[in-house]
């Protein structure tokens, strides 16, 4: 059986582009070759770049960039050039029409979001520029604090400035989708107070109950998310799944947690592949996420809300807030 997937967040732009690979085929966690394991298959691909002068020092090998502007377009000229040489597998999509068109085409729909707004310099000019492009989705924050709020990890008790609120508000009118993960808790709320009931995300976030990491989502959190409408994708690095060892077994945990706090329609997959430096046992990449979906299913869950917790839940966000 092939299984549905719309997965929130992947790294594999910018690792492309750092490491120089194509995404037909190649030895990350993701391409094109392997993606064909779903059907349909939507992802949203985040471009990301780490600014000189955040004051975040990381081992990972991450860049610095200088200027947010050349980060941008090399990743967004990187999607670009993939586009081009596989259009008989890849659409770029900004709304859920284009998918379903993506996916009656057998192709896959690609989203863009950005990780943290530093990479549109906070500014926005350059929001309503980068949603001009097809960028249908902003992470507010990295793990680096910027103009618009503190994050999970440092300043975590700066909520949004009247900058990041004008930001939001701006993400509301032009219909892009607020991300929240990364931002602090005070940033989460105050994000929340100006979504007004409208759908947000926290594209790649787990459940904070069962692993007491600054990254995971309180229950009062996730339910906030859920009473909007938005959806928190299952993140698979295991940093934020807890245990000495996490497998296949410890992501469904995580799921049943949410699924607990009614989240039925509340769930989705933010994988984070590229971005993980260590995935549970049993993943090793895009073709192996069908795991997830055949373990609900053994715990006799029914197959629509397995189906929603890979694919619709995501997509019902995109059409609510990007257009159907």
């Amino acid at each position: 059986m092939k299984f549905p997937l719309f997965d929130a967040h992947c790294d594999t732009l910018s690792t492309m582009l750092r490491e120089g690979k194509s995404l037909a085929a190649n030895n990350l966690c993701i391409d094109l070759r392997r993606a064909q394991t779903f059907a349909p298959y939507a992802q949203f691909f985040a471009m990301f770049g780490q600014m000189t002068g955040s004051g975040v020092e990381w081992d990972r090998d991450f860049p610095l960039w200088e200027d947010p502007d050349v980060c941008f377009r090399a990743q967004y000229d990187l999607f670009q050039e993939e586009l081009a040489k596989n259009q008989d597998r890849l659409r770029h999509c900004s709304t859920a029409r284009e998918a379903k068109t993506a996916a009656k085409e057998g192709k896959i729909a690609a989203f863009l979001s950005v990780e943290g707004a530093e990479l549109l310099a906070c500014d926005i000019e350059r929001l309503i520029e980068a949603h001009r492009l097809g960028i249908s989705l902003v992470t507010l924050t990295w793990n680096n604090p910027n103009a618009l709020s503190g994050t999970n990890c440092q300043e975590t008790d700066r909520g949004l400035s009247d900058l990041g609120r004008q930001f939001v508000r701006t993400c509301r009118e032009l219909g892009v989708i607020v991300d929240v993960s990364h931002i602090s808790e005070k940033g989460f709320w105050d994000a929340a107070a100006l979504m007004e009931g409208a759908p947000f995300v926290a594209s790649h976030s787990n459940a904070k109950a069962l692993h007491p990491h600054s990254r995971n989502l309180t229950d009062r959190q996730f339910q906030a998310i859920a009473k909007a409408g938005g959806v928190a994708g299952i993140n698979l690095f295991t940093v934020f799944l807890g245990d000495d060892e996490p497998d296949v077994d410890r992501v469904i945990e995580h799921i049943e947690h949410f699924l607990g706090l009614g989240g039925e329609k509340s769930i989705s997959i933010g994988a984070d592949l590229d971005g993980c430096e260590t995935l549970p046992r049993g993943i090793s990449g895009i073709e192996d996420l069908g795991k997830i979906p055949e373990k609900l299913l053994k715990k006799n869950y029914p197959e629509a809300l397995v189906c929603d917790i890979m694919y619709h839940n995501l997509m019902r966000v995109v059409e609510d807030v990007c257009g159907i």
